[in-house]
Formats: structure tokens, sequence, C-alpha cells
């Protein structure tokens, strides 16, 4: 059973926004992130994917490694049984499933997870909005120094 402090927490949403916007980048079809924090003891978000191919799924779960690992989240466990076509990645809080589209039609998990709060995939990929910057004071332009005379050619 989960033992961290709070459910949806902070750091489970930035780990959610960062596969969503690995996922997106690697092309992965049909996104889709659901909260299932009310339902399950084993994590609060189920991040959805289909892959077109062995290689494309082995490419988005090498993407999710690193973006996983750069963000300092210990990846608890994946089965990445070989040509199943449908690979997993826990995270503890974010569980992430990679699927063949045949597979991915068949489990449904969606359907599994009807009670699921769906997160929305456009504002998770959406960059955040920074404050406005003041705008500066424009620089005054340093006058040049005075040139130098040239120094006079001698004749021979």
């Amino acid at each position: 059973m989960k033992s961290h402090a709070s459910p949806r927490s902070p750091a489970a949403l930035d780990l959610v926004r960062l596969c969503a916007k690995a996922l997106d980048e690697k092309k992965a079809g049909d996104l889709r992130v659901l909260d299932v924090s009310a339902q399950s003891s084993i994590t609060d978000f189920l991040v959805l994917a289909t892959g077109t191919s062995e290689p494309h799924l082995r490419a988005l779960r090498v993407e999710l490694e690193k973006v996983i690992d750069a963000s300092g989240t210990r990846i608890v466990g994946m089965e990445l049984a070989q040509e199943s076509g449908w690979l997993v990645i826990d995270a503890f809080d974010v569980m992430v499933h990679l699927f063949l589209p045949d597979l991915r039609e068949k489990y449904q998990l969606e359907r599994l997870w009807k009670d699921a709060v769906e997160v929305s995939v456009p504002s998770l990929l959406a960059e955040p909005r920074k404050p406005a910057k003041k705008k500066a004071a424009p620089k005054m332009k340093a006058a040049k120094p005075a040139r130098k005379p040239a120094a006079k050619r001698r004749k021979n």
C-alpha cells in the first residue's frame, strides 16, 4: 500500500507532466492520463499511450526511463516482456502503460478505470505561464570615445 504524504502530490503531477511531454514528443498515440488516487491503493496516476510497433514501444520506454531518471524518481519496476505489445513502467505514484493498438483495444484499461478522473493532456502539455517580466528602463548608449588622429604616413 502507498505510504506517501498526500494523494496527487505536486511531485506526482510534475512526473505525470514530464511523462506526457516525453510521450507526446516521441509521437505516442492516444495519450490519456487517469487520476486513480481515489480508486487505487498502489498508484495515483495511470498514463496510457499507444505505439505503432515494437521498436516504437522500445523508443517510448527508453525516453520515459531518461525522463524519470532525470527527475530523480526511482523506477519501482518494469514489465518488458519481449514482443508482448504491452510495456509497464511503475514509478510508484505514476504507472505508465504502453501498448500496441490491438492490445490497447483488447484490454481497454480506460473502461476498467472508468470511475477515475481523466486529466486533460493538453493542459499537461501546455507550458506553465511564467510571470510577466518588468520592462527594464532602456539603457543609454555610452558615448563613443573620441578617435585619435590617424598617424601620418611617412613619405620615402
